[in-house]
């Protein structure tokens, strides 16, 4: 049997045909286009499915369940998407829409919740009952899974784990409120904190590698130039680590994971932010010495992480418990 994973972009629509193992044995995609309303794209999706299903020579009755995961807010229950700001989506009764072409059982969540799924059970925490990924990209996203189940709260809402406050008070996040933690340790917050120190040090190497336009300047350059012997950049790229250290700290301190993944465009630093970041946790988690903490790893399926998370969402319970054997040896 098999299982359908949509990854609903706000640009790309990705569908896998996943089998009992969470291995996406043929895939397809297409443009969202977003300008053309929630029916077109939702019959678009269909229609793609039908087709990766023609090709991999699959029938309907081989398939259990389709997952979608979409950016903003599910109603999991119900398989509605309340909103979805990046295509202008309102109560799109996903799952009725597609069930007109996929006549099948449809599960719909949010696109963190999908591939923090997808990094429990098969990818870097595969093999562990208990992880969240932090994906750190313009905000910071993530999910936590708790004995290999997506924890979304009440409403169902899951976690928003960016938009916890570190600093009461503190600079402004774009949802609004101040000091969260994504206007400090995502990519953005990097970025501008890395602005503003090679403004106020034009001699600094920092400065040198964007030639002064500011604008030039990614979440790698600081890295880089630490590197490379600048102590303004260095300066900028520790108290960054800080800041996704008392965040990360946090979050082990209150769920206790087995893992935390760390995925998103920063984390492709490697040992560069690993290291100096396990240091630093040893600061910010609670316990005495020699009580187990979590392991930090780097977040390996990449892009297909939504897609297998989606598909994962159609698992049953003791199924989900089964894949994760297949996932890497968790030490």
């Amino acid at each position: 049997m098999y299982y359908l994973g949509i990854d609903l972009g706000g640009t790309n629509i990705a569908i896998g045909l996943v089998d009992e193992q969470g291995q996406i044995i043929h895939r397809g995609n297409a443009p969202t286009g977003r300008e053309r309303g929630a029916s077109v794209i939702l019959k678009e999706m269909g229609m793609l499915a039908l087709k990766v299903m023609e090709e991999a020579g699959v029938r309907l009755e081989q398939i259990n369940g389709v997952g979608v995961g979409s950016p903003g807010a599910p109603d999991v229950q119900k398989g509605v998407i309340i909103y979805n700001n990046n295509l202008g989506f309102r109560n799109v009764p996903v799952r009725a829409e597609l069930q007109k072409y996929l006549p099948l059982p449809v599960y719909v969540d949010n696109d963190a919740n999908c591939a923090a799924l997808a990094e429990g059970l098969l990818g870097a925490a595969g093999g562990v009952r208990h992880s969240v990924t932090v994906t750190l990209g313009t905000g910071i996203g993530g999910g936590v899974i708790i004995d290999h189940n997506i924890y979304s709260g009440f409403n169902n809402a899951g976690s928003e784990l960016g938009h916890m406050v570190i600093v009461a008070g503190g600079k402004p996040c774009t949802c609004g409120r101040r000091g969260c933690w994504e206007a400090y340790a995502s990519a953005r917050g990097l970025i501008e904190s890395a602005q503003a120190a090679a403004e106020e040090n034009p001699t600094s190497l920092l400065f040198k590698m964007v030639k002064g336009d500011l604008t030039k300047l990614t979440a790698k350059t600081p890295f880089d130039a630490a590197q490379a012997g600048d102590r303004v950049a260095a300066a900028v790229v520790n108290e960054f680590l800080d800041y996704l250290a008392v965040g990360i700290g946090n979050i082990i301190n209150i769920f206790q994971p087995e893992v935390i993944v760390l995925g998103g465009g920063v984390s492709k630093q490697g040992d560069d932010i690993l290291r100096p970041l396990e240091d630093k946790l040893t600061r910010e988690v609670y316990g005495e010495e020699g009580v187990p903490v979590a392991k930090l790893k780097l977040a390996v399926l990449g892009n297909d992480a939504g897609i297998v998370g989606a598909a994962l969402l159609g698992f049953p319970p003791e199924k989900r418990a089964l894949v994760s054997l297949f996932g890497p040896d968790p030490d």
